[in-house]
């Protein structure tokens, strides 16, 4: 890997190059559902006529993803946004790996299910819905399908609900699904396939960044001890729970212990194995050294169980979590951080905890830690913890307090933030709260803007995907689902649209344009945009960049 060549004409610009990602702030058809068309953005708006506007695509086979039928997601986005490149994704590695069974031929998967004894039982905890973004419900029944053909006599399900990634209240169609297939494994024989405990994913389990362990304490509690609240199955569970907090959604439903004749069905316990069929890192970290390391000091896990434990994917390739996985994950190299470390440039990051690792880790290429502590700073904002709908605006204002601070202060040449307003909010499906979240972005904006005049510097704004450009479901003839009153059926998911692009020069001396080439491009053009604007000449291999110098 060699530093980037200097562009010919272009040295870059006075000021620094801005890399402004707008979490979850997609394209939408301007209908009812479309919060970013209501929210009023003037500066959105005014960079749309006075600077270079494009879109740009942030799903499917732009971001890696199986096919152009799944949705982007922040992970996927900011690995391509980094990347410069497309890498196949743990969607389609894990979907190609379980299709050929190769991930029931590699050592772990023999570790877990050779070292199971007569009374011992295979766990698999994880993400229930199609999502596609953490899990998918396919590849879930694929493995208990396979552990029923090797004879694997007793498993356990520990199932997350989504509510997010999918519709707000899918819960019990998915149940429904695995419950099923459950009947049809234990009518085939002497087996006895169950589910042992769940709840929401906001609420147990599944929490990133270390923003909240008290999540993975109830998680451990609910799915390792079988401690909870008890029902006799999922359904009965997530009815009752429903029905004690009305207009509740899935992702936020309190943890539940599925019981038979007054004890937990499922404990994991010494002997044990256990899978952790999440494809996606960041929300698997936490649970997962939770099984794997030694000691932690998070909270009192009381007697570790002797267990095998495995990832359906690594999810920190540099820490080595966990130690055993099923499938490998992405192998993403000379991202842009890199090439920018070595060629000289100094470079900041910088958003709140639920995005902080989206423009560091993901950003790398998933690489923990920095390429140079000499020339980069990575800044985190703790993000408040509550419920996003009830603080919209989020840490917006301090993230551009740190990014005018950096302009003022000449600090570095390129600065990459991610607002992650748009998708934390978007996915509570509260519509003035999403309608506010846009625009809190956009006052951000209009900060920069004026920031980047003043130091001749270059502002290039877009998003990782959409999610509150589509707050109403939207059937295929491009029409408003609606329930059984009448009323447009909500969203909380991200969506298919495209985002947007703008390329900010207020100096001029670039003399941008538009670049030729495909139309519209993915978002993985990003990395070689911003070399462009840096007055560097991106390299053969990445995606060809948005903007070329006259």
């Amino acid at each position: 890997m060699k530093p980037l060549e200097k562009h010919a004409s272009f040295s870059g610009p006075e000021g620094p190059v801005v890399l402004v990602i707008m979490d979850g702030v997609g394209i939408g058809a301007g209908d009812a559902g479309d919060m970013v068309a209501k929210a009023s953005t003037p500066n959105l708006d005014w960079l749309k006529e006075n600077a270079i506007a494009t879109q740009l695509k942030a799903h499917g086979l732009a971001v890696g993803m199986p096919s152009d039928d799944d949705m982007g997601n922040s992970e996927v986005g900011h690995n391509a946004i980094g990347a410069g490149r497309v890498f196949d994704q743990g969607a389609l590695l894990v979907k190609n790996a379980v299709a050929s069974g190769a991930i029931y031929e590699g050592e772990a998967w023999n570790e877990l299910t050779g070292s199971l004894g007569g009374d011992s039982t295979f766990h698999f905890l994880g993400l229930l819905s199609d999502g596609n973004v953490h899990s998918h419900i396919d590849i879930l029944l694929a493995m208990l399908t396979q552990a029923k053909e090797q004879g694997i006599k007793k498993v356990r399900v520990h199932t997350l609900l989504d509510g997010r990634d999918v519709g707000p209240t899918s819960a019990l169609d998915y149940v429904a699904q695995l419950e099923s297939h459950l009947s049809e494994i234990n009518s085939s024989g002497d087996f006895d396939y169950a589910i042992a405990s769940g709840g929401g994913r906001l609420y147990i389990t599944m929490d990133r960044y270390d923003a909240d362990w008290p999540m993975i304490e109830r998680g451990w509690q609910t799915h390792v001890k079988g401690e909870g609240r008890q029902f006799a199955n999922a359904t009965e569970a997530i009815e009752t729970l429903r029905a004690e907090t009305p207009g509740v959604i899935d992702q936020d439903l309190t943890e539940f212990v599925i019981v038979r004749d007054g004890k937990p069905v499922g404990p994991i316990v010494d002997g044990d194995s256990v899978v952790l069929f999440n494809f996606r890192g960041d929300r698997a970290i936490e649970i997962s050294r939770t099984f794997d390391e030694a000691t932690i000091t998070e909270f009192d896990r009381g007697p570790l169980p002797d267990v095998k434990f495995a990832g359906i994917m690594q999810y920190d390739a540099d820490r080595q979590i966990p130690k055993r996985f099923l499938v490998s994950p992405p192998q993403i190299d000379s991202v842009l951080g890199e090439y920018l470390a070595i060629s000289g440039k100094s470079q900041l990051a910088v958003s709140e905890t639920q995005k902080y690792g989206h423009v560091t880790y993901f950003f790398n290429g998933n690489r923990s830690g920095k390429f140079s502590d000499a020339s980069e700073d990575y800044v985190e904002i703790t993000s408040d913890l509550l419920p996003f709908e009830q603080r919209p605006w989020m840490k917006a204002g301090e993230i551009t307090d740190v990014i005018l601070d950096s302009i003022r202060e000449r600090k570095h040449d390129f600065i990459r933030a991610n607002y992650p307003n748009g998708d934390m909010v978007g996915h509570t499906g509260d519509l003035l709260a999403v309608e506010i979240s846009v625009e809190t972005v956009d006052l951000g904006v209009g900060r920069l803007i004026e920031a980047i005049k003043a130091a001749n510097g270059i502002l290039i704004v877009t998003a990782d995907h959409g999610n509150a450009d589509e707050m109403f479901e939207v059937g295929k003839d491009g029409k408003l689902k609606l329930d059984s009153n009448g009323n447009p059926k909500s969203k909380t998911s991200h969506t298919l649209n495209p985002v947007p692009c703008f390329i900010y020069d207020p100096a001029g001396t670039a003399k941008l344009r538009l670049a030729g080439g495909a139309d519209p491009k993915g978002v993985s053009s990003l990395a070689a945009t911003v070399m462009t604007c840096l007055g560097q000449v991106p390299p053969e291999d990445y995606d060809d960049s948005i903007v070329e110098v006259g």
